[in-house]
């Protein structure tokens, strides 16, 4: 990788004499004297490029990672495997420099690209129109709820308790100062309750949005969901984990209207979390108050194929009322990175993968139950992450497995208070029966 190198005494100066001024003193001449630093900053004294790489390498071995640990912590970002062409082919100039698509006639290279992107999104989530990726899962989530109440002119929103808790913090601040009103659906066995659903949905409901698989790795009862929801005339968001698509249902096939969710799992790193991506699929009927940008196939005058921007809906593009969001961009590389994923993998491959997380996941609750020192804290069909309840403290837990270069489960209780020594856990297709079992053995003894 190539490193920085700065400008030299002479180059400075050249740029300055080509600008017209003699010194930095006078191109700074308009700021008021008073406001102008008169001492030097408190940093430490610049590093030989020998001293700062060295710096630079103890201070990462502070990080613990995925290569030296590892890892059974999910909770909404997962150590998948990624195929080592995406590592090398990201990497090249004309991917790694491209950006959004501002204009209809940017290159043809990265408007096919996403929209190659947005086909295999629509595909998994069975529904026919996908936007050009959206900034990560939970913004994604909200943007879905904003449209819903627009759609429906309505102003309250169902959101099950069992959804990722950022994403109920981010819809809680978008929904704050557009004054929607949100109300939590309780759960049931770590599912969404009916009755909860029945007795809070309304005439002012504009949409229900649930997780499946959910917060605690529970696959939820989406049609049954949807019917409730399309009674009210609500629309119904639901929040996937991509991987498991290849696998489950559909939320198109199960009645949703908006499906979103996080991509990171495809093919992105865990990279200490973000930046990710977001995807947003929708019907027919709402792809005109999509956000984001959708890129079209054509023809050009001499028939040949060729890709543009067919919807632009943010307010830089049209007026500003009838913008539909200001979200200013698309996670383009990430985004690149998904598709190359699901390129590499196809839907084979990422059906091996959702049936080794499956069984994997299973194994280990199984294994877990087993020793004594854990007990089910749900009755419910899981994907690959699922809730214990552990003997010992989460963080006493913890800590000890990471002596053993383990990094654990997630605390429920941080966002569930009432659920005491809940341990979630996740196991993707990268965990070996080794290192469950020793995961297991730690945790029990």
């Amino acid at each position: 990788m190539a490193r920085y190198i700065g400008n030299t005494n002479e180059d400075r100066e050249q740029m300055l004499k080509d600008i017209g001024y003699e010194d930095i003193n006078s191109l700074f001449k308009a700021v008021p004297d008073s406001v102008l630093l008169k001492e030097k900053l408190n940093i430490p004294e610049a590093l030989s490029e020998i001293e700062l790489v060295k710096n630079i390498k103890s201070l990462s071995k502070e990080n613990l990672n995925t290569d030296e640990y590892v890892c059974f912590l999910g909770a909404g970002a997962y150590d998948h495997h990624i195929p080592s062409p995406i590592n090398q082919l990201v990497l090249r100039q004309e991917f790694y420099t491209s950006y959004t698509p501002y204009q209809p006639e940017i290159s043809q290279g990265t408007l096919q690209a996403i929209f190659e992107y947005q086909t295999m999104i629509s595909e998994l989530t069975g529904l026919p129109v996908s936007n050009a990726s959206m900034y990560d899962g939970a913004s994604a989530l909200a943007e879905a709820a904003l449209m819903s109440c627009e759609a429906t002119r309505r102003k309250e929103v169902l959101i099950a308790s069992t959804v990722h808790p950022e994403s109920r913090q981010v819809l809680e601040t978008y929904a704050n100062y557009r004054n929607i009103t949100i109300k939590e659906i309780a759960y049931e066995e770590g599912q969404v309750s009916i009755d909860d659903l029945k007795s809070k949905i309304s005439k002012d409901t504009a949409a229900v949005i649930v997780q499946s698989p959910n917060f605690f790795g529970i696959i939820e009862d989406v049609e049954e969901i949807a019917n409730i929801a399309h009674e009210n005339k609500s629309l119904l968001t639901v929040s996937a984990d991509p991987i498991s698509l290849s696998i489950l249902k559909s939320p198109g096939e199960m009645g949703a209207d908006i499906a979103v969710g996080e991509g990171q799992s495809l093919g992105n790193s865990l990279s200490f979390g973000g930046p990710y991506l977001g995807f947003m699929a929708v019907t027919d009927k709402l792809m005109r108050r999509m956000p984001g940008r959708v890129v079209g196939q054509t023809t050009d005058k001499e028939g040949r194929r060729g890709f543009v921007l067919t919807l632009q809906t943010r307010e830089q593009h049209i007026r500003r009322e009838r913008a539909t969001s200001n979200i200013c961009t698309n996670q383009a590389l990430n985004a690149l990175q998904a598709t190359m994923y699901l390129t590499f993998m196809g839907k084979e491959g990422l059906r091996k993968v959702a049936e080794l997380c499956l069984n994997k996941s299973h194994y280990a609750y199984n294994e877990l139950i087993k020793t004594g020192q854990f007990k089910a804290m749900f009755n419910a069909p899981f994907f690959k992450e699922f809730a214990v309840v552990s003997e010992k403290t989460v963080d006493e837990l913890n800590e000890k497995l990471l002596e053993n270069n383990i990094i654990g489960g997630y605390k429920l209780e941080k966002n569930y208070p009432d659920l005491k020594n809940g341990y979630l856990v996740s196991v993707t297709e990268k965990r070996t029966k080794e290192e469950i079992d020793t995961f297991v053995r730690k945790a029990g003894e």
